[in-house]
């Protein structure tokens, strides 16, 4: 095994580059809005357009990538990634900043797909499991290393952009160094969202409820440290603590939904949120060990909700669906991530306190918990005996083309579309009206 990730070891180290810049960038343009005393508004507005971006390069990524192949395309968002990024110290006007988000939206998406795209072709399947485990394990990483970062330079000038575009900048060297022949991106065909949400209600609310839980979480959580007296130290160290212990939970997590209904896990992994933000929103304490111990837990429990929706839905599918659906839901996460900020800000904006993020997040959650059970009380959902469950795989929002690495769908490397008759769509055909 280690001879096969060995084998990838140019990729790996462009993941784990482009993700450490990711991460470092994220939280450096909320803290940084935050300094500059932006209203949370429009601190909410601008970072939700880096989502929005995201979204848009599903659609035209593929585009430039067919056409001049994954080495060249990748030169190209990487390229257009470290320039953005640099930009953000010229100009630091909420416009400017938000039209720059946007199109690091679509060049970040960009990257995800060359690199993700070039593992599912290259990935044997008997080593596609653990190849997958290895690739998201050093995203959370990367995006953990990111998070200290922040304290390599002075927050309130140019530099840590500076550091941004170079980390972003060096993602080209190991993809361009490596050898072999360009991999094909898988085929691209019509996904249908009604027949997949009638299907399975609770993975597309449950995907959706995750982007806008985990979307605030990047956006605004190191805004809301700033504007509470954190140091920049406190602050990479909180948002540390939350992306690792959101890495290390999933296994565990995964572990437990494999054992047990997953729509009842699923409640009360959406209920434990609810009651933890709800805690933070009404004591409102800003001590250090306080927020770092709770953003710990919160960070366990926020970064388990996408995966186990999506295994969730899984459930109720056949194997060769496995992409098509995914695809669904990774939509559903895309939809809630780009309206997230707005609303959370919104919120905060409202209640005139920056722990109005937590009760955003305990709104959401708490929601997800009661409809769930309110589904499952309706008999909208039925029990799946723990026997006929899918594993459980840990994961995280990126793009579509790693669905396709997922060691549970049985027609690997390419995207499957859904067929129209309710028969060959999920199983049973009688139950195809309702999850099951």
């Amino acid at each position: 095994m280690v001879k096969v990730v060995g084998s990838f070891s140019a990729l790996f180290t462009a993941v784990l580059v482009f993700l450490t810049g990711n991460g470092l960038l994220n939280t450096l343009l909320s803290t940084r809005m935050a300094m500059e005393g932006y209203p949370m508004a429009v601190t909410g507005v601008v970072l939700s357009c880096y989502f929005a971006g995201l979204l848009a390069g599903s659609t035209v990524c593929h585009r430039p990538i067919q056409r001049v192949g994954h080495i060249r395309a990748f030169t190209i968002f990487a390229a257009g990634t470290t320039a953005t990024t640099l930009l953000h110290g010229l100009w630091m006007t909420p416009v400017a900043w938000a039209i720059l988000r946007f199109l690091c939206g679509i060049s970040t998406f960009g990257m995800y797909m060359v690199i993700e795209s070039w593992l599912n072709e290259c990935t044997e399947s008997r080593y596609r499991g653990r190849i997958f485990s290895v690739y998201i394990a050093l995203s959370y990483l990367g995006i953990g290393i990111g998070q200290q970062l922040l304290n390599v330079g002075d927050v309130g000038s140019n530099h840590l952009f500076i550091v941004a575009g170079v980390i972003f900048a060096l993602c080209l060297v190991p993809v361009s160094a490596t050898e072999g022949s360009h991999p094909q991106l898988p085929e691209r065909k019509k996904i249908q969202f009604r027949r997949v949400f009638r299907t399975s209600p609770i993975g597309m609310l449950g995907s959706m409820a995750a982007g806008l839980t985990n979307s605030a979480f990047f956006a605004m959580m190191p805004a809301v440290c700033t504007r509470i007296g954190m140091s920049h130290s406190q602050l990479a160290w909180i948002m540390s603590a939350a992306v690792f212990s959101g890495l290390t939970a999933q296994w565990i997590v995964g572990a437990v939904s494999d054992r047990f209904d997953r729509t009842l896990v699923l409640v009360v992994i959406a209920a434990a949120i609810a009651v933890v933000s709800g805690w933070i929103f009404v004591g409102q304490v800003t001590t250090y060990r306080f927020l770092i111990v709770k953003m710990g837990l919160l960070g366990a429990l926020v970064f388990a909700v996408y995966p186990v929706s999506v295994a969730r839905a899984h459930d109720v599918f056949d194997g060769k669906d496995t992409v098509a659906v995914s695809g669904c839901l990774l939509f559903a996460y895309s939809v809630g991530a780009c309206v997230s900020p707005l609303l959370a800000s919104g919120l905060m904006t409202l209640l005139k306190s920056p722990f109005g993020l937590f009760a955003f997040w305990f709104l959401v959650n708490a929601s997800l918990a009661l409809v769930t059970l309110y589904l499952l009380k309706r008999e909208k959902v039925e029990v799946v005996a723990v026997e006929d469950q899918v594993a459980f795989v840990p994961m995280k929002r990126s793009s579509p083309v790693v669905m396709a690495m997922d060691p549970r769908n049985e027609t690997q490397g390419s995207i499957q579309s859904i067929p129209e008759t309710d028969a060959n769509f999920s199983r049973p055909a009688a139950n195809a009206g309702q999850e099951r």
